[in-house]
């Protein structure tokens, strides 16, 4: 079975959302609104509506880091979240996780980083070699 992911959620200024979803992540907008509009978020669709966001704190523990909690996002091979990394880092981007490695020689070896677009929603982007080793324990 093939899917795509859907995930709604809320921001609180469309253009806002446009300039980074579409501008500084990438994404190519979808149908719209005046309340919402839809990205393709690397092969998955997000709907942003307007309202508040959700609440986050950092609760997560991943390493001796504490992360957003709830929080979305992607994986993607090495090479692309490398070039992500750089997007983001050149866009200004303030990390909550800068970009980093993790696991380093071990089943899951990864590379992740997170951020917060302009509303507070948490997105962390992992990196694999290979998206085949994705759930090696």
């Amino acid at each position: 079975m093939h899917s795509i992911f859907h995930f709604a959620f809320n921001v609180r200024d469309l253009d806002a959302a446009r300039r980074f979803y579409g501008g500084v992540l990438g994404c190519r907008e979808g149908r719209s609104t005046d309340t919402w509009v839809d990205f393709d978020f690397f092969g998955h669709q997000i709907s942003l509506h307007l309202g508040e966001p959700f609440a986050t704190a950092r609760t997560g523990h991943v390493g001796d880091k504490l992360v957003p909690m709830p929080h979305f996002g992607l994986i993607l091979q090495l090479a692309d979240w490398q070039a992500m990394a750089k997007r983001l880092t050149d866009a200004g981007t303030e990390f909550v996780l800068e970009p980093q490695g993790r696991f380093e020689g071990q089943p899951g070896e990864q590379w992740t980083m997170f951020f917060l677009d302009p509303f507070g929603n948490p997105i962390e982007v992992k990196g694999f070699r290979s998206l085949a080793t994705v759930y090696e324990a």
